[in-house]
This record gives structure tokens, sequence and C-alpha cells, in this order.
């Protein structure tokens, strides 16, 4: 598992984003599954190889859903950022753990079914390696005694604008983060009431590899209290932070011919569109190109 999944855990972890989730993208927003009925379990499962040795596999975030004290289903949600061609194979194994749990458990008389489910955040489609078989070679004469094994992928940038806003939880946050990315490269910030801020930060510094978002919360700490309740609060702290950073990365490089110059930089670094610098600063676009330009030819010699 990896440094992406542990952060994105901190977020999906919470039963009201974890049913959210559910219910959006396999119900279609219908209200299958409660947060009061879900139960944590255990991540890791232990299983012996023929030669003796203990190894343990790990799951991102599963829980088991409880009705009436009855186990009905284990959910496990796998996060990723990039295409993983053997993701059959690695769920399989998931679930065959999972089941494989419940046989060496004798005094417990329900069994329950397993379902795991795919979050995939990166923009390139994934339209392979959906099932077993189309991972494995299998001879056409073993093909009908072979059983295949599907994984249930969903492309959270690909979510259509009807699903973003069936989102009840956080999650919607950031899915409609993800969205936007893909479709406009601007992300015009969700005014949404943000719950569990300090997790949203670390999940969006962790997947666009800005640490600024988490330097962000860490200042909200500091100042005493919970400031930032929306989108547009994070990226004003964001953008504030980003000013401050890049501010004096434009006068460390050499760009010192005016306070104006070393502003435009910082609002760049921060991903300020030209027009917007052009009007927080009062100059032309023109001069902010010339600005950039120029920065871009110091930066190449």
């Amino acid at each position: 598992m990896g440094q992406k999944d542990i952060s994105e855990k901190l977020l999906a972890d919470y039963n009201d984003v974890f049913a959210d989730i559910l219910n959006v993208l396999l119900f279609n927003g219908e209200e299958v599954v409660s947060p009061d009925n879900l139960q944590d379990t255990k991540l890791r499962s232990q299983y012996k190889t023929d030669d003796g040795r203990l190894h343990e596999q790990e799951r991102d975030v599963s829980k088991l859903i409880v009705n009436e004290n009855i186990k009905v289903v284990l959910a496990g949600l796998e996060h990723q950022t990039k295409i993983e061609p053997d993701m059959p194979l690695r769920c399989f194994n998931y679930d065959g753990a999972a089941y494989r749990s419940q046989l060496l458990n004798r005094d417990e008389k329900n069994r329950y079914a397993v379902a795991t489910i795919i979050l995939y955040f990166g923009e390139k489609r994934w339209n392979e390696n959906l099932s077993l078989k189309e991972r494995i070679r299998v001879n056409e004469k073993w093909d009908p005694y072979v059983n295949d094994y599907r994984i249930h992928v969903f492309e959270i940038a690909y979510l259509s604008n009807e699903q973003v806003r069936m989102f009840k939880s956080d999650f919607g946050i950031v899915a409609d983060f993800f969205v936007q990315r893909r479709k406009n490269k601007q992300y015009i910030p969700s005014q949404k009431t943000i719950r569990h801020v300090d997790e949203v930060l670390k999940f969006l510094s962790v997947f666009t590899n800005d640490e600024r978002y988490e330097r962000a919360a860490e200042s909200c700490k500091q100042e005493g209290g919970q400031t930032m309740t929306n989108m547009r609060d994070v990226l004003d702290k964001v953008e504030e932070r980003g000013f401050s950073e890049g501010e004096k990365k434009g006068f460390s490089d050499g760009q010192k011919n005016g306070m104006v110059k070393g502003k435009i930089l910082a609002f760049h670094e921060v991903g300020w569109s030209d027009e917007r610098i052009a009007k927080k600063l009062s100059c032309t676009i023109e001069q902010v190109q010339e600005c950039l330009n120029s920065a871009d030819r110091k930066s190449v010699v």
C-alpha cells in the first residue's frame, strides 16, 4: 500500500463518507447503506505459505455492513491514482482472504458476501485489465473451466455532474475537484461546508503533490481553530501561502524590478490565470505575459 493510500484512508474511513461512496456509486444515490450499520474490521489478514511463514496483506479501507446483528457484506475500498494491470489479482487475493477468514472461524455461523470497490483518481481512462481473464492467458480449451473474476472500477474524474451532486459527504467536494480539474484545468471552489477539513486537505495535498494544502491545515490549527469551512476558504489560505513562497522565489530568481514582477510570479506559481493576475495587479495581460516569458527565458539560460 502506497503513501497515497495512507492519506486517502483518513477520509474514507469515516462512516458517513464510506456509506456515501457506496450509496452513490453502487446504488445511484439510494440510501442502501447507513453509517450506523457500519462496523470497523481488521484491515490486515494473515495467511501461511507452504514454508510455514506468516504473511500479511492489507486493504485500504474495509467495513462490515450489519443489519440486526447479522453480517451482510464486507465492503472494501481500494484507492488508485494509476492504472494497475494486476488489480484483478490483487482484489481476488483480498476477497479470497476474507472468505478464508470466515472458513477458519468455526464459531461464525453466518457466512457473508465480500465486495471490493476501486476508486480511481487518474485522468487516463481505465479501460483494460478489468477482469482476471483479461490479465492472464487462458488456453481456449481450458477457458470453460477457468472461473473469471471482474473488478469494479469507478473513475472519479469522469463522474457526471448529476453523480457528484448526489454525494452528501465530503467526498462530493473531492469528486467535484477531480471532475473540474479534468474538464477545465481551472477549479471553481465549492462553497459546500467541509465536515472533515483536516482529512480533505491531507487528501488533496497528496493527490495534487502540493504540500500547501497540508500546510494550510497546520496554519489553521496554529491560528487557534478551524477557520476554513469550505473550498473557497481553503484556496484563499493556499494562495496566501503560495503567494508568500512564490514571492520569495520570484525575488531570489532575480526578478527585482519592482514589487509587481514578484507578485506576478507569485500568483502564477499558485495557478492564477494571466487575466486574473492582470485584474488583481491593475496591469495589462501583455505585461503579465512579458514578465512570465522573461522569467522562462532566464530559467532556460
